[in-house]
Protein backbone atom coordinates (compact mmCIF):
# COMPACT_ATOMS: atom_id res chain seq x y z
CA UNK A 1 0.00 0.00 0.00
CA UNK A 2 1.43 3.37 -1.01
CA UNK A 3 1.61 6.14 1.59
CA UNK A 4 1.05 9.90 1.38
CA UNK A 5 4.82 10.44 1.61
CA UNK A 6 5.38 8.41 -1.56
CA UNK A 7 3.11 10.74 -3.56
CA UNK A 8 4.47 14.00 -2.10
CA UNK A 9 6.31 16.22 -4.58
CA UNK A 10 6.15 16.95 -8.30
CA UNK A 11 5.12 14.61 -11.11
CA UNK A 12 5.10 14.89 -14.89
CA UNK A 13 1.60 14.46 -16.30
CA UNK A 14 0.40 13.34 -19.71
CA UNK A 15 -3.33 12.91 -20.44
CA UNK A 16 -5.27 11.74 -23.48
CA UNK A 17 -8.98 12.58 -23.62
CA UNK A 18 -11.21 10.80 -26.12
CA UNK A 19 -14.53 12.63 -26.42
CA UNK A 20 -17.10 10.35 -28.04
CA UNK A 21 -19.74 13.13 -28.23
CA UNK A 22 -17.61 15.36 -30.45
CA UNK A 23 -15.46 12.64 -32.04
CA UNK A 24 -12.37 14.59 -31.02
CA UNK A 25 -9.27 13.79 -29.01
CA UNK A 26 -7.48 16.09 -26.62
CA UNK A 27 -4.12 16.02 -24.89
CA UNK A 28 -2.81 17.64 -21.77
CA UNK A 29 0.88 17.90 -20.92
CA UNK A 30 1.89 19.39 -17.62
CA UNK A 31 2.75 18.77 -14.01
CA UNK A 32 0.97 17.54 -10.94
CA UNK A 33 2.07 18.37 -7.40
CA UNK A 34 1.15 16.82 -4.07
CA UNK A 35 1.74 19.05 -1.04
CA UNK A 36 1.28 17.99 2.57
CA UNK A 37 -1.56 19.98 4.19
CA UNK A 38 -2.09 17.95 7.37
CA UNK A 39 -1.71 14.48 8.84
CA UNK A 40 -2.19 12.06 5.94
CA UNK A 41 -3.62 14.89 3.79
CA UNK A 42 -2.28 16.06 0.45
CA UNK A 43 -3.31 18.91 -1.82
CA UNK A 44 -3.19 17.72 -5.45
CA UNK A 45 -2.73 20.51 -7.99
CA UNK A 46 -2.22 20.10 -11.72
CA UNK A 47 -1.36 22.64 -14.39
CA UNK A 48 -0.96 21.86 -18.05
CA UNK A 49 -1.42 22.85 -21.65
CA UNK A 50 -4.64 21.41 -23.03
CA UNK A 51 -5.14 20.94 -26.76
CA UNK A 52 -8.43 19.70 -28.16
CA UNK A 53 -8.83 18.96 -31.84
CA UNK A 54 -7.67 21.93 -33.89
CA UNK A 55 -8.53 24.50 -31.20
CA UNK A 56 -5.78 26.72 -29.79
CA UNK A 57 -3.97 25.45 -26.70
CA UNK A 58 -5.18 26.67 -23.32
CA UNK A 59 -3.95 26.41 -19.75
CA UNK A 60 -5.91 23.91 -17.66
CA UNK A 61 -5.77 23.61 -13.86
CA UNK A 62 -7.51 21.55 -11.20
CA UNK A 63 -7.01 20.63 -7.59
CA UNK A 64 -8.30 18.07 -5.11
CA UNK A 65 -7.60 17.07 -1.54
CA UNK A 66 -6.41 13.50 -0.94
CA UNK A 67 -6.94 12.20 2.60
CA UNK A 68 -5.24 8.92 3.49
CA UNK A 69 -7.48 6.99 5.90
CA UNK A 70 -6.46 3.45 6.84
CA UNK A 71 -5.71 1.64 3.58
CA UNK A 72 -7.74 4.02 1.40
CA UNK A 73 -7.58 7.51 -0.06
CA UNK A 74 -10.64 9.74 0.08
CA UNK A 75 -10.57 12.34 -2.71
CA UNK A 76 -12.51 15.57 -2.23
CA UNK A 77 -13.22 18.60 -4.39
CA UNK A 78 -11.92 22.09 -3.49
CA UNK A 79 -15.16 22.84 -1.61
CA UNK A 80 -14.79 19.68 0.54
CA UNK A 81 -17.51 17.69 -1.25
CA UNK A 82 -16.78 13.97 -1.66
CA UNK A 83 -15.53 12.85 -5.09
CA UNK A 84 -14.36 9.22 -4.82
CA UNK A 85 -12.10 6.87 -2.87
CA UNK A 86 -9.61 4.12 -3.78
CA UNK A 87 -6.88 1.87 -2.39
CA UNK A 88 -3.43 3.00 -3.60
CA UNK A 89 -2.06 -0.42 -4.57
CA UNK A 90 -1.81 -2.54 -7.74
CA UNK A 91 -4.85 -2.20 -9.99
CA UNK A 92 -7.44 -0.25 -8.01
CA UNK A 93 -11.04 0.45 -8.92
CA UNK A 94 -12.22 3.71 -7.39
CA UNK A 95 -15.70 4.26 -6.09
CA UNK A 96 -18.19 5.57 -8.65
CA UNK A 97 -19.24 9.22 -8.68
CA UNK A 98 -22.64 10.31 -9.99
CA UNK A 99 -22.76 13.95 -11.10
CA UNK A 100 -26.31 14.86 -12.03
CA UNK A 101 -27.27 12.44 -14.79
CA UNK A 102 -23.62 11.80 -15.73
CA UNK A 103 -21.63 8.96 -14.16
CA UNK A 104 -17.87 8.85 -13.44
CA UNK A 105 -15.85 5.64 -12.98
CA UNK A 106 -12.10 5.51 -12.34
CA UNK A 107 -9.47 2.81 -12.40
CA UNK A 108 -5.95 3.36 -11.05
CA UNK A 109 -2.87 1.35 -11.98
CA UNK A 110 0.05 1.48 -9.53
CA UNK A 111 1.64 -1.78 -10.77
CA UNK A 112 4.64 0.04 -12.38
CA UNK A 113 5.28 2.45 -9.49
CA UNK A 114 6.65 5.11 -9.51
CA UNK A 115 4.86 5.45 -12.84
CA UNK A 116 1.09 5.26 -12.36
CA UNK A 117 -2.12 5.86 -14.26
CA UNK A 118 -5.69 6.99 -13.67
CA UNK A 119 -8.31 6.25 -16.32
CA UNK A 120 -11.79 7.77 -16.12
CA UNK A 121 -14.86 6.65 -18.05
CA UNK A 122 -17.57 9.33 -18.01
CA UNK A 123 -20.98 8.59 -19.49
CA UNK A 124 -24.32 10.31 -19.46
CA UNK A 125 -26.55 12.62 -21.45
CA UNK A 126 -24.09 15.54 -21.33
CA UNK A 127 -20.75 13.70 -21.30
CA UNK A 128 -19.28 10.65 -22.99
CA UNK A 129 -15.49 10.45 -22.79
CA UNK A 130 -12.43 8.60 -21.55
CA UNK A 131 -9.59 10.44 -19.83
CA UNK A 132 -6.34 8.48 -19.37
CA UNK A 133 -3.62 10.15 -17.31
CA UNK A 134 -0.05 8.93 -16.82
CA UNK A 135 2.18 10.24 -14.00
CA UNK A 136 5.94 9.84 -13.58
CA UNK A 137 8.83 11.57 -11.83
Amino acid sequence: MLSADEFTGSWQLSRVITDRHSDQAGTLLGTARFETVGAGALLYTEVGELRFGTSPAMTATRSYRWQFVGDAVDVRFDDGAAFHSFRPSGHAQGTDHPCGADFYQVRYDFSKWPQWQATWQVIGPRKDYESASCYWR
